[in-house]
């Protein structure tokens, strides 16, 4: 008996430890651990250690995967030349899909897939990314490039690596909650495309590549930009119910509302939220946050009754502007963050390996003539 669901909506394929959604009360957690207790106590890099690993780690296991990691910040520096001849309009998603792709060149066994060669893989280009988009933006702005600081963490690094100066404590634990809570999120589009190309015993380069590919879709990861995009559309705060109004009474899509899984308040949006209030209050951009706010107030009034709540792009745009990211540059550092979870569904794939073959519904004709042609 087979089952058809557009879209795979509702279907079970996959099992996994990793991250559990309960999308009626807006509930995530990671291994059991609600995400609200990591962003506020949690590091990125005990986030992913818990991932991979399916616990907390002790001190000295999070120190050896710590300096693992940093050990990985440097690239190749034929990677550096290679990124300095990249047309400066690429977008950074393009960028990035290419050159995870490009780290296998670098691999002296990129093929190997045991778990145990997953895991060195996925660490390195876990530490390699952010330095790659660094080294990207940097390049395109002709800027020198400034090299990882192996003393520092994932966050405060590529920061420093970003503007070329340390970031303030508030900007780092800001950009470090955002990579916690979008490191994992179940079984939704970027991470299924992993498991798939995994699945076929491909190399971790391959499954890594296709994710991204995936992320970098509107209605998957770029629908941060257009937060971003609506907000800058909007003058000011007084043009904020007029401009909403607008948009719902053409039925025009409000990004940052609604989620395929959440029907409560995306609860990673409730920590984005707190973050974005003070980094705006911080960084002189508190009218940005305060167009948030009302957004947010109104689509509740008209909206919130049909399920649809802000999600984890809604305030995950302004923690991003607050702290200088370009725009297109958003959608990347969801990349970065999920770089975590993806690899830690490859690893489990690989753990208990099942080929991903689903069937097709033929809604087509039987029986058709072939008409020679020249009779067509």
């Amino acid at each position: 008996m087979s089952t058809y669901a557009k879209g795979l909506e509702g279907i079970i394929a996959a099992e996994t430890n990793m991250s559990w959604i309960d999308g009626t009360k807006g509930i995530l957690e990671y291994v059991g651990i609600n995400i609200d207790e990591l962003a506020q106590k949690s590091t990125f890099e005990e986030t992913v250690y818990l991932l991979w690993n399916g616990k907390l780690p002790k001190i000295n296991e999070l120190d050896e995967f710590t300096r693992e990691l940093r050990s990985h910040y440097r690239i190749p520096d034929v990677m550096k030349e290679r990124i300095a001849r990249i047309p400066k309009e690429v977008e950074p998603m393009h960028m990035l899909r290419t050159l995870i792709s490009e780290l296998s060149f670098y691999d002296p066994n990129p093929n190997d897939n045991d778990v145990a060669s997953a895991r060195q893989k996925a660490i390195r280009v876990l530490g390699q990314a952010p330095t790659l988009v660094a080294a990207f933006d940097r390049s395109r702005k002709g800027l020198e490039l400034v090299e990882p600081d192996t003393e520092l963490g994932f966050s405060q690094n590529f920061l420093y690596m970003l503007n070329g100066k340390k970031p303030t404590d508030t900007m780092a634990k800001a950009f470090d909650i955002c990579m916690i809570t979008h490191a994992d999120h179940g079984l939704n589009n970027s991470t299924f495309a992993a498991r798939v190309v995994i699945s076929t015993l491909s190399d971790v380069y391959s499954a890594l590549t296709a994710a991204v590919g995936s992320l970098r879709g509107p209605l998957h990861g770029g629908a941060n930009e257009g937060v971003m995009k609506m907000l800058n559309e909007i003058p000011t705060i007084e043009d904020v119910e007029p401009y909403i109004m607008n948009k719902l009474k053409n039925k025009e899509r409000i990004m940052g509302f609604g989620h395929r899984v959440y029907k409560a308040k995306d609860p990673r949006a409730k920590e984005l939220q707190k973050l974005a209030k003070q980094l705006a209050e911080d960084t002189g951009n508190s009218d940005l946050f305060l167009k948030s706010k009302k957004i947010e107030e109104i689509m509740e009034r008209e909206v919130a009754s049909k399920g649809i709540y802000p999600n984890v792009d809604f305030y995950s745009a302004t923690t991003y502007h607050c702290i200088g990211l370009q725009l297109d540059l958003f959608t990347p550092m969801f990349a970065m963050s999920r770089l975590g979870g993806w690899s830690g569904h490859i690893i489990e794939q690989l753990s208990d390996n099942r080929l991903f073959r689903p069937k097709a519904q033929f809604v087509g004709e039987h029986n058709v003539p072939y008409i020679p042609i020249q009779e067509r």
